[in-house]
């Protein structure tokens, strides 16, 4: 892998505006996820996401056209937060995808991070930096300090958003993988929509 130090460039909302949210949920291995909450900047670079289709998606919250109040957010036009609670426990940190009225979207799994390690340390309530301060997708959240308060607004601003800074790693060190927790999805669980950083201990197991 490979990052130029001086190559700090937030993502803009066209590079949200893909079609293809398979090779869009990819091309965001490596590219840096900050928050700015009270003057603190907390964040680290992609290492996993797993990416969902839209409507034809059994896995996705939108899949036959559900448009309800939870889901409307991802209906909007891509380059946004969608941030829901998932078992009345965790709050995770989705990127909605594609032009209005395509409802598609991201959801990013793991980061391993680089920036205001401290903060998120106190967030996860962890004395010891261990990997599963932002191991899964509540982890993000919870240590970012995402919440559903974030749900819908832009990528563009200054409390949530995305950077390119230069790192890259090459495919072969890329695995694609089916996504997990979504055995509901029938034929559709199988699908490889899981991207991740092979070996990184910060992503979720399995990770070879």
């Amino acid at each position: 892998m490979a990052e130029t130090a001086a190559q700090k460039i937030k993502l803009p909302e066209s590079f949200y505006l893909d079609n293809d949210v398979v090779q869009l949920s990819k091309s965001l291995i490596g590219k840096y996820l900050f928050t700015c909450i009270d003057g603190v900047p907390t964040g680290g670079y992609i290492v996993e996401t797993e990416a969902y289709n839209g409507i034809i998606d059994r896995a996705s919250h939108a899949y036959g056209d559900r448009n309800t109040p939870r889901t409307k957010t991802m209906y909007l036009r891509g380059g946004i937060a969608y941030v829901y609670l998932c078992y009345g426990i965790h709050e995770m940190f989705n990127i909605v995808t594609s032009p209005e009225g395509v409802p598609r979207a991201i959801l990013i799994r793991a980061i391993e991070p680089t920036e205001g390690i401290e903060a998120m340390m106190q967030r996860r309530k962890m004395e010891i930096m261990k990997p599963t301060i932002t191991r899964g997708p509540g982890s993000v959240a919870k240590a970012l300090g995402i919440s559903r308060a974030m749900n819908a607004i832009s990528l563009q601003g200054d409390t949530l958003w995305i950077e390119d800074r230069g790192l890259t790693f090459p495919d072969e060190v890329i695995a694609a993988a089916p996504r997990i927790g979504i055995d509901y999805a029938g034929d559709d669980a199988l699908l490889p929509y899981r991207f991740y950083v092979k070996g990184n201990v910060y992503v979720s197991k399995p990770n070879k």
